[in-house]
């Protein structure tokens, strides 16, 4: 969105006699009611929020005290040009500074602090691996120009392992994706294709990270917690321990008309009455749905129920064929869990060791690993990382808040004879202790000062899994007058999912689309047809050892300049 578009929009007309009902309340709902109110002209005593546990927030978490414990189940990489998740955050109060925006706050921190990974990997318990360049062969390069210049239609429900030549999942490339992205080898094509069009222009730093941005404190505090306080001076009016059990519609002549919410209000059924100058907004699927939790002597179990939010979709996509197919995101819980655990320390011994990893002291405020470590030869494929100290706005001083997670849960430990998930907190601090390079008879010390919070996702990756158009919904399916599609399940043309900026994104899509408003999208960045960003990466990957990418670079430049006015350049 340029500032020619950045205006806004007339009132809607009767705007005052409607009412929006939002299910869940995750980023994309939170979204969606502050651009009903920002664009939408929408007071806040007409927006409701159903959320089915007691706070909101969805995937975005971050909570714990200091004597039992902090815990968040992910974490969030970001970057510049998040253009929808920006423009909501630019007018959200900061909670730490009066007249100043969670936007402004954010920038001046990452500004002032730029994140940089001086170790991004390490191996045989504790070496460091200096290459920076990706390790790819001449095939493997081929491989990727064909993928980002394919077209989606014609890769379908093909997996990564399908497409690429073995050779690839021995680069270093590989290694970075997945453990940065969560990528597996039976995820979608379609998905890492759109990945590498949407951040090419982050590709030169994918060894060091050096272009991602991280939140002050955990992604609850810096992100959720503002915008709810907001959204709540505004007299949004949020309804915990609620679950949609169902919707009515009315489909007849092409459109599609909810005329009922059914709610399970804290064991109490419940059903609203909606007109078609309502409004509803749907997240469908969850990533987090039926997460749990263990604790130092208790391995996380793994719910392998339905669970609501898919039970609802379910329900809804048996009525119409425009509302999506959920079993094929949420039917294969071995193929999209995976689990992470959060680790408070407190005294110096477990951050000093963390501090010789990374390199760097962790400096309040500051960065201390630059992201992940991965440890490439762990046989869960675990990374490990230290965001910006302190992580909660109760967490001492002489506490360390670290994060760690692994892909594949199924699979036995180096030093711990069990699958990962069959490991208490316990048990996992001392498989990554083991592969920093501590004896077993030193691990005690650590243990003694360290409290281990596993959670297990059966769906984490669900969004990645293969599909086709129209296994995902529309954000406003067509011929829908008052319902909206929002969250990491509907379909955006061209954006990546597993990102905060694609569940805004959908939600100013929805609210747009519903109200009608003047107002444009703000655009996906165009870093895949920038010629700047295309001249840089050939200028960065010289230094590739038999200068692949270079290649790769020039190829894709050859193909967007031949028979334009710049084709001379090459």
């Amino acid at each position: 969105m340029n500032n020619y578009q950045r205006i806004k929009p007339r009132k809607p007309e009767g705007i005052e006699n409607k009412r929006a009902f939002l299910i869940g309340s995750g980023i994309a709902s939170l979204a969606a009611a502050e651009y009903l109110m920002r664009d939408g002209q929408m007071q806040g005593n007409q927006i409701t929020i159903f959320e089915q546990g007691n706070i909101s927030g969805g995937a975005l978490d971050g909570a714990g005290d200091p004597e039992h414990g902090f815990v968040a189940r992910g974490g969030r990489e970001m970057e510049a040009h998040y253009e929808c998740l920006w423009d909501l955050y630019r007018e959200v109060p900061s909670l730490e500074e009066e007249g100043r925006s969670v936007l402004d706050e954010f920038r001046e921190i990452n500004e002032i602090d730029p994140n940089f990974s001086k170790v991004r990997v390490i191996y045989n318990r504790g070496e460091k691996h200096r290459r920076t360049d990706l390790g790819l062969h001449e095939k493997n390069v081929h491989e990727l120009t064909k993928l980002i210049l394919a077209r989606e239609e014609d890769l379908g429900r093909q997996t990564v392992e399908e497409y690429f030549d073995a050779s690839f999942f021995e680069t270093d490339m590989w290694l970075y994706w997945r453990s940065m992205f969560a990528f597996e080898t039976w995820h979608s094509l379609v998905e890492m294709k759109r990945y590498m069009q949407r951040f090419i222009h982050l590709l030169p730093g994918m060894s060091t990270m050096r272009d991602l941005l991280f939140t002050k404190y955990n992604q609850y505090d810096s992100l959720v917690l503002p915008l709810k306080k907001h959204l709540e001076s505004k007299g949004v009016n949020f309804v915990f321990n609620t679950t949609v059990t169902d919707l009515d519609f009315d489909i007849a002549e092409g459109q599609k008309t909810v005329t009922a919410i059914h709610l399970d209000k804290e064991g109490k059924a419940e059903t609203i009455t909606i007109t078609a100058d309502d409004l509803v907004f749907f997240t469908n699927g969850s990533m987090t749905e039926n997460s749990s939790l263990g604790d130092m002597d208790h391995a996380p179990t793994l719910d392998r129920s339905e669970g609501a939010v898919w039970a609802l979709w379910k329900k809804i996509a048996a009525k119409d064929a425009a509302f999506g197919k959920p079993d094929v995101f949420c039917n294969d819980i071995d193929k999209t869990k995976w689990e992470s655990f959060t680790i408070t320390a407190r005294g110096s011994r477990f951050r000093t060791l963390l501090e010789t990893f990374a390199e760097r002291e962790f400096l309040p405020h500051r960065t201390a690993t630059g992201g992940i470590i991965t440890i490439r030869d762990s046989n869960w494929l675990m990374s490990v990382t230290v965001n910006r100290q302190p992580q909660y706005k109760n967490q001492p001083a002489d506490t360390t808040v670290a994060w760690a997670y692994a892909l594949f849960p199924d699979n036995k430990g180096d030093f711990i004879g069990k699958n990962m998930s069959e490991c208490t907190g316990r048990e996992l601090l001392q498989e990554l202790l083991y592969h920093l390079g501590i004896e077993e008879n030193e691990m005690q010390a650590y243990l003694d000062e360290c409290i281990v919070i596993p959670a297990m996702m059966p769906y984490i990756t669900s969004q990645f899994m293969p599909r086709v158009k129209g296994d995902r919904p529309e954000v406003i399916p067509e011929g829908s007058v008052n319902l909206a599609f929002v969250g990491q399940f509907c379909e955006i043309e061209d954006d990546c999912v597993f990102t905060v900026e694609y569940s805004v994104r959908s939600a100013i899509m929805a609210v747009y689309g519903l109200l009608n408003l003047e107002k444009p999208v703000p655009e996906i960045y165009p870093s895949q047809y920038d010629i700047r960003v295309l001249a840089t990466a050939v200028k960065t990957m010289k230094s590739d050892d038999e200068g692949i990418l270079k290649k790769m670079a020039e190829s894709l430049l050859k193909r967007k300049l031949s028979h334009t006015r710049f084709a001379d350049l090459l």
